[in-house]
């Protein structure tokens, strides 16, 4: 199973995986703190060349953008989940999204696209109030340098296959020999 995400960086993401954690949620670990692009996909293994070079041009013709993440918000009743919201950068993360969805990657998705970083899921309404009151004043800033192919192992941890820089086409620090299938 693979997902494509625009990683958040240090120190916001440690910090926001740190803050998942203290909530107990017990995908905090697992899953490195992102914006999903691509949500959890079964692909061939045999199509995963096709899936990467997809994701070289998508890189490629796209540039760098600001996101502003402010804020907390939730998808209840519909969804348990508490995430930061993005105050900027949503029409450069939709822009992305509708790229890394075409071609090999096409699909349907059953809600519509709402770039967000989750920070509960899955927990008792206690637990979500204190994560939406907690992050109601949270703040940071960044730049988008492009997004990540994540592998999802037989360890249920969601590890970097490859990262995919903006404007270049070209693979990033993360490539297969670094993260294996199954590790």
């Amino acid at each position: 199973m693979i997902g494509v995400a625009i990683p958040i960086p240090d120190p916001y993401g440690a910090l926001l995986q740190r803050m998942r954690a203290s909530y107990g949620d017990p995908l905090a670990t697992a899953i490195p703190t992102h914006i999903t692009l691509l949500p959890p996909t079964e692909v061939d293994a045999a199509l995963l060349g096709a899936v990467e070079e997809h994701l070289r041009e998508v890189a490629r013709t796209e540039q760098g953008f600001r996101i502003r993440l402010s804020g907390s918000g939730t998808f209840r009743p519909v969804s348990s989940v508490v995430f930061v919201a993005l105050a900027e950068g949503i029409g450069g993360c939709e822009r992305v999204q509708a790229k890394v969805l075409s071609g090999p990657l096409a699909r349907t998705l059953p809600f519509p696209f709402h770039p967000h970083v989750t920070v509960a899921h899955d927990l008792p309404d206690t637990v979500l109030d204190r994560a939406f009151k907690d992050l109601a004043d949270y703040r940071a800033e960044f730049e988008v340098w492009g997004f990540s192919l994540y592998e999802h192992g037989a360890d249920e941890v969601w590890r970097p296959r490859q990262d995919f820089a903006f404007g270049t086409g070209g693979a990033g620090p993360h490539t297969e020999q670094d993260c294996p299938a199954g590790s």
